[in-house]
Protein backbone atom coordinates (compact mmCIF):
# COMPACT_ATOMS: atom_id res chain seq x y z
CA UNK A 1 0.00 0.00 0.00
CA UNK A 2 2.78 2.40 0.92
CA UNK A 3 4.61 1.52 -2.30
CA UNK A 4 1.53 2.32 -4.39
CA UNK A 5 1.08 5.63 -2.54
CA UNK A 6 4.75 6.51 -3.10
CA UNK A 7 4.48 5.82 -6.84
CA UNK A 8 1.34 7.97 -7.13
CA UNK A 9 3.02 10.77 -5.23
CA UNK A 10 6.10 10.55 -7.45
CA UNK A 11 4.01 10.65 -10.63
CA UNK A 12 2.11 13.69 -9.36
CA UNK A 13 5.39 15.43 -8.53
CA UNK A 14 6.85 14.65 -11.95
CA UNK A 15 3.67 15.93 -13.60
CA UNK A 16 3.91 19.20 -11.67
CA UNK A 17 7.60 19.63 -12.52
CA UNK A 18 6.87 18.95 -16.21
CA UNK A 19 4.01 21.45 -16.23
CA UNK A 20 6.20 24.12 -14.66
CA UNK A 21 9.03 23.38 -17.08
CA UNK A 22 6.66 23.60 -20.04
CA UNK A 23 5.27 26.87 -18.73
CA UNK A 24 8.73 28.36 -18.30
CA UNK A 25 9.76 27.25 -21.79
CA UNK A 26 7.24 29.50 -23.54
CA UNK A 27 7.80 33.18 -24.18
CA UNK A 28 4.45 34.96 -24.02
CA UNK A 29 2.07 35.90 -21.27
CA UNK A 30 -0.79 36.78 -23.57
CA UNK A 31 -4.18 38.05 -22.46
CA UNK A 32 -6.99 37.77 -25.01
CA UNK A 33 -10.30 39.60 -25.29
CA UNK A 34 -13.06 39.06 -27.87
CA UNK A 35 -15.69 41.76 -28.28
CA UNK A 36 -18.71 40.50 -30.23
CA UNK A 37 -21.23 43.21 -29.34
CA UNK A 38 -21.75 44.06 -33.03
CA UNK A 39 -22.76 40.48 -33.85
CA UNK A 40 -26.49 39.82 -33.47
CA UNK A 41 -26.86 36.36 -34.98
CA UNK A 42 -26.17 32.93 -33.49
CA UNK A 43 -24.86 31.82 -30.12
CA UNK A 44 -22.20 33.84 -28.32
CA UNK A 45 -20.53 30.63 -27.10
CA UNK A 46 -18.37 30.51 -30.21
CA UNK A 47 -16.62 33.72 -29.16
CA UNK A 48 -15.77 32.31 -25.74
CA UNK A 49 -14.29 29.30 -27.51
CA UNK A 50 -12.30 31.58 -29.79
CA UNK A 51 -10.94 33.50 -26.80
CA UNK A 52 -9.79 30.31 -25.07
CA UNK A 53 -8.35 28.80 -28.23
CA UNK A 54 -6.28 31.91 -29.01
CA UNK A 55 -5.15 32.22 -25.38
CA UNK A 56 -3.94 28.63 -25.34
CA UNK A 57 -2.28 28.96 -28.73
CA UNK A 58 -0.33 32.09 -27.89
CA UNK A 59 0.76 30.94 -24.45
CA UNK A 60 1.66 27.31 -25.15
CA UNK A 61 3.40 27.61 -28.53
CA UNK A 62 7.21 27.63 -28.35
CA UNK A 63 8.11 30.60 -30.52
CA UNK A 64 11.90 30.75 -30.04
CA UNK A 65 14.86 28.70 -28.90
CA UNK A 66 15.52 31.15 -26.07
CA UNK A 67 15.02 30.21 -22.43
CA UNK A 68 12.39 32.20 -20.55
CA UNK A 69 11.59 32.06 -16.87
CA UNK A 70 8.02 32.65 -15.71
CA UNK A 71 8.84 36.20 -14.62
CA UNK A 72 10.60 36.89 -17.94
CA UNK A 73 7.61 36.23 -20.17
CA UNK A 74 6.61 39.03 -22.52
CA UNK A 75 3.26 40.48 -21.52
CA UNK A 76 0.98 41.19 -24.44
CA UNK A 77 -2.70 41.64 -25.11
CA UNK A 78 -4.80 40.79 -28.15
CA UNK A 79 -8.23 42.43 -28.37
CA UNK A 80 -10.48 41.17 -31.15
CA UNK A 81 -13.51 43.22 -32.16
CA UNK A 82 -15.75 41.06 -34.34
CA UNK A 83 -17.96 43.14 -36.60
CA UNK A 84 -19.63 40.28 -38.47
CA UNK A 85 -19.91 36.49 -38.30
CA UNK A 86 -21.37 34.04 -40.79
CA UNK A 87 -22.54 31.22 -38.55
CA UNK A 88 -22.91 28.91 -41.57
CA UNK A 89 -19.30 29.18 -42.77
CA UNK A 90 -17.61 30.41 -39.59
CA UNK A 91 -16.22 33.49 -41.34
CA UNK A 92 -15.47 36.28 -38.87
CA UNK A 93 -14.50 39.82 -39.81
CA UNK A 94 -13.24 42.62 -37.63
CA UNK A 95 -10.08 44.15 -36.26
CA UNK A 96 -7.40 43.31 -33.74
CA UNK A 97 -5.71 45.63 -31.25
CA UNK A 98 -2.22 44.43 -30.34
CA UNK A 99 -0.44 45.67 -27.23
CA UNK A 100 2.83 44.60 -25.66
CA UNK A 101 4.90 45.96 -22.81
CA UNK A 102 8.39 45.68 -21.44
CA UNK A 103 9.64 46.15 -17.86
CA UNK A 104 12.06 49.00 -17.18
CA UNK A 105 15.29 47.96 -15.46
CA UNK A 106 15.23 47.92 -11.67
CA UNK A 107 11.77 49.48 -11.37
CA UNK A 108 8.09 48.53 -11.22
CA UNK A 109 7.37 50.60 -14.33
CA UNK A 110 6.42 48.94 -17.63
CA UNK A 111 6.67 50.71 -20.97
CA UNK A 112 4.56 50.09 -24.07
CA UNK A 113 6.32 48.63 -27.11
CA UNK A 114 3.33 48.01 -29.37
CA UNK A 115 -0.11 49.62 -29.41
CA UNK A 116 -1.42 48.97 -32.89
CA UNK A 117 -4.75 48.17 -34.55
CA UNK A 118 -4.73 45.60 -37.35
CA UNK A 119 -7.85 46.53 -39.31
CA UNK A 120 -7.85 43.68 -41.84
CA UNK A 121 -8.66 40.66 -39.72
CA UNK A 122 -10.80 38.08 -41.52
CA UNK A 123 -10.69 34.38 -40.63
CA UNK A 124 -12.75 31.23 -40.30
CA UNK A 125 -13.31 29.75 -36.87
CA UNK A 126 -15.81 27.01 -36.00
CA UNK A 127 -16.79 25.22 -32.81
CA UNK A 128 -14.15 22.73 -31.73
CA UNK A 129 -11.58 23.97 -34.22
CA UNK A 130 -7.99 23.23 -33.21
CA UNK A 131 -5.38 25.92 -33.82
CA UNK A 132 -2.30 24.14 -35.17
CA UNK A 133 1.13 25.76 -35.39
CA UNK A 134 3.28 25.12 -38.44
CA UNK A 135 6.55 26.82 -39.31
CA UNK A 136 6.52 25.50 -42.87
CA UNK A 137 2.91 25.91 -43.98
CA UNK A 138 0.01 28.31 -43.63
CA UNK A 139 -2.60 26.29 -41.77
CA UNK A 140 -5.27 29.01 -41.87
CA UNK A 141 -5.52 32.79 -41.78
CA UNK A 142 -6.20 32.99 -38.04
CA UNK A 143 -3.01 31.15 -37.06
CA UNK A 144 -1.08 33.13 -39.69
CA UNK A 145 -2.23 36.39 -38.09
CA UNK A 146 -1.37 35.08 -34.61
CA UNK A 147 2.03 33.81 -35.76
CA UNK A 148 2.87 37.14 -37.38
CA UNK A 149 2.03 39.20 -34.32
CA UNK A 150 3.72 36.77 -31.94
CA UNK A 151 6.96 37.11 -33.87
CA UNK A 152 6.63 40.89 -34.12
CA UNK A 153 5.99 41.17 -30.38
CA UNK A 154 9.08 39.06 -29.67
CA UNK A 155 11.20 40.88 -32.28
CA UNK A 156 10.49 44.34 -30.86
CA UNK A 157 11.07 43.09 -27.33
CA UNK A 158 14.46 41.61 -28.23
CA UNK A 159 15.40 44.77 -30.16
CA UNK A 160 14.72 46.83 -27.05
CA UNK A 161 17.24 44.84 -25.00
CA UNK A 162 19.96 44.20 -27.59
CA UNK A 163 20.82 46.16 -30.72
CA UNK A 164 19.21 44.27 -33.63
CA UNK A 165 18.48 41.41 -31.24
CA UNK A 166 15.11 40.80 -32.87
CA UNK A 167 16.50 39.95 -36.34
CA UNK A 168 15.72 36.18 -36.22
CA UNK A 169 12.09 36.91 -35.35
CA UNK A 170 11.59 39.53 -38.05
CA UNK A 171 12.86 36.83 -40.40
CA UNK A 172 10.26 34.39 -39.11
CA UNK A 173 7.56 37.05 -39.45
CA UNK A 174 8.74 37.57 -43.03
CA UNK A 175 8.25 33.88 -43.74
CA UNK A 176 4.70 34.08 -42.37
CA UNK A 177 4.02 37.02 -44.70
CA UNK A 178 5.53 35.17 -47.67
CA UNK A 179 3.31 32.14 -47.12
CA UNK A 180 0.21 34.26 -46.51
CA UNK A 181 0.65 36.48 -49.55
CA UNK A 182 -0.06 33.55 -51.85
CA UNK A 183 -3.32 32.79 -50.03
CA UNK A 184 -5.19 35.83 -51.31
CA UNK A 185 -6.33 36.77 -47.80
CA UNK A 186 -6.57 40.47 -46.96
CA UNK A 187 -3.95 42.27 -44.90
CA UNK A 188 -0.90 40.58 -46.38
CA UNK A 189 -0.38 42.11 -49.82
CA UNK A 190 2.63 44.34 -50.43
CA UNK A 191 1.63 47.95 -51.18
CA UNK A 192 -2.04 47.14 -50.46
CA UNK A 193 -2.00 50.02 -47.96
CA UNK A 194 0.44 51.69 -45.56
CA UNK A 195 -0.81 49.97 -42.42
CA UNK A 196 -1.32 46.29 -43.15
CA UNK A 197 0.88 43.47 -41.87
CA UNK A 198 3.16 43.54 -44.90
CA UNK A 199 3.73 47.27 -44.35
CA UNK A 200 4.45 46.73 -40.64
CA UNK A 201 7.11 44.14 -41.45
CA UNK A 202 8.66 46.37 -44.13
CA UNK A 203 8.87 49.29 -41.71
CA UNK A 204 11.27 47.32 -39.52
CA UNK A 205 13.19 45.64 -42.34
CA UNK A 206 13.67 48.30 -45.02
CA UNK A 207 16.93 50.24 -45.06
CA UNK A 208 15.09 53.57 -45.32
CA UNK A 209 13.32 53.07 -42.02
CA UNK A 210 16.05 51.02 -40.31
CA UNK A 211 16.71 53.79 -37.72
CA UNK A 212 13.52 52.68 -35.95
CA UNK A 213 15.35 49.59 -34.69
CA UNK A 214 18.28 51.65 -33.43
CA UNK A 215 15.67 53.80 -31.70
CA UNK A 216 14.13 50.80 -29.98
CA UNK A 217 17.48 49.93 -28.42
CA UNK A 218 18.66 53.45 -27.58
CA UNK A 219 15.30 54.58 -26.22
CA UNK A 220 14.96 51.62 -23.87
CA UNK A 221 18.45 50.42 -22.91
CA UNK A 222 20.28 53.76 -23.08
CA UNK A 223 17.28 55.85 -22.03
CA UNK A 224 14.54 54.37 -19.87
CA UNK A 225 16.72 51.71 -18.25
CA UNK A 226 19.24 54.39 -17.24
CA UNK A 227 16.67 56.79 -15.79
CA UNK A 228 16.37 54.71 -12.63
CA UNK A 229 20.06 55.41 -11.97
CA UNK A 230 20.40 58.90 -13.48
CA UNK A 231 17.23 60.63 -14.66
CA UNK A 232 18.98 63.40 -16.58
CA UNK A 233 21.37 61.02 -18.35
CA UNK A 234 18.58 58.67 -19.39
CA UNK A 235 16.36 61.49 -20.59
CA UNK A 236 19.25 63.01 -22.56
CA UNK A 237 19.73 59.68 -24.35
CA UNK A 238 16.03 59.62 -25.25
CA UNK A 239 16.26 63.18 -26.58
CA UNK A 240 19.17 62.17 -28.78
CA UNK A 241 17.45 59.10 -30.18
CA UNK A 242 14.32 61.08 -31.11
CA UNK A 243 16.42 62.66 -33.86
CA UNK A 244 15.94 59.39 -35.75
CA UNK A 245 12.24 60.17 -36.16
CA UNK A 246 13.07 63.08 -38.44
CA UNK A 247 15.41 60.87 -40.48
CA UNK A 248 12.63 58.36 -41.05
CA UNK A 249 10.07 61.07 -41.77
CA UNK A 250 12.33 62.66 -44.40
CA UNK A 251 12.54 59.46 -46.45
CA UNK A 252 9.27 57.70 -45.57
CA UNK A 253 6.71 60.17 -44.11
CA UNK A 254 3.88 57.62 -44.43
CA UNK A 255 5.74 54.74 -42.78
CA UNK A 256 3.60 52.87 -40.30
CA UNK A 257 6.52 52.71 -37.87
CA UNK A 258 6.05 56.44 -37.19
CA UNK A 259 2.42 55.83 -36.27
CA UNK A 260 3.37 52.84 -34.13
CA UNK A 261 5.96 54.87 -32.25
CA UNK A 262 3.47 57.66 -31.63
CA UNK A 263 0.76 55.31 -30.36
CA UNK A 264 3.18 53.54 -28.05
CA UNK A 265 5.28 56.46 -26.80
CA UNK A 266 3.73 59.90 -27.11
CA UNK A 267 1.99 59.96 -23.73
CA UNK A 268 5.09 58.49 -22.12
CA UNK A 269 7.28 61.21 -23.66
CA UNK A 270 4.99 63.90 -22.24
CA UNK A 271 5.55 62.41 -18.78
CA UNK A 272 9.30 62.00 -19.27
CA UNK A 273 9.80 65.66 -20.13
CA UNK A 274 7.56 67.00 -17.37
CA UNK A 275 10.71 67.49 -15.24
CA UNK A 276 13.03 68.63 -18.03
CA UNK A 277 14.34 72.17 -18.37
CA UNK A 278 12.60 74.48 -20.82
CA UNK A 279 15.36 74.27 -23.43
CA UNK A 280 15.11 70.48 -23.55
CA UNK A 281 11.30 70.66 -23.67
CA UNK A 282 11.37 73.03 -26.61
CA UNK A 283 13.90 70.90 -28.50
CA UNK A 284 11.80 67.79 -28.05
CA UNK A 285 8.62 69.65 -28.96
CA UNK A 286 10.15 70.83 -32.24
CA UNK A 287 11.41 67.35 -33.13
CA UNK A 288 8.04 65.73 -32.45
CA UNK A 289 5.98 68.51 -34.06
CA UNK A 290 7.95 68.08 -37.30
CA UNK A 291 6.82 64.46 -37.50
CA UNK A 292 3.38 64.70 -35.84
CA UNK A 293 1.94 68.14 -36.72
CA UNK A 294 -1.62 66.89 -36.21
CA UNK A 295 -0.87 66.15 -32.54
CA UNK A 296 -0.47 69.79 -31.51
CA UNK A 297 -2.85 69.57 -28.55
CA UNK A 298 -0.99 66.65 -27.02
CA UNK A 299 2.44 68.01 -27.84
CA UNK A 300 1.60 71.35 -26.22
CA UNK A 301 1.51 69.50 -22.91
CA UNK A 302 5.28 69.07 -23.12
CA UNK A 303 5.82 72.83 -22.92
CA UNK A 304 3.02 73.47 -20.43
CA UNK A 305 4.19 71.01 -17.80
CA UNK A 306 6.07 72.54 -14.87
CA UNK A 307 9.58 71.71 -13.68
Amino acid sequence: MMKKYFIMLLLALLSTITAVADDEATELNCEVEVNSEKVTNGSKDIFNELKQAVTDYMNTTKWTNATFGTNEKIYCKLMFTISSWDDATGLMKGDLQIQSTRPVFNSSYTTTLINFKDTKVDFIYNTGQQLVYSELNMEDNLTAILNFWAYMIIALDFDSFELNGGTPYYERAAEVVRLAQSSGESGWKAFEDNNNRSAVLSAFNDKQTAPIRQMLYDYHRMGLDQMVVTVDKGRSAITHTLENLAKIYDVAPLSVCLTMFKNAKLDELINIYSKANMTEKENVYEMLYQVYPSETNRLDQIKKTEN
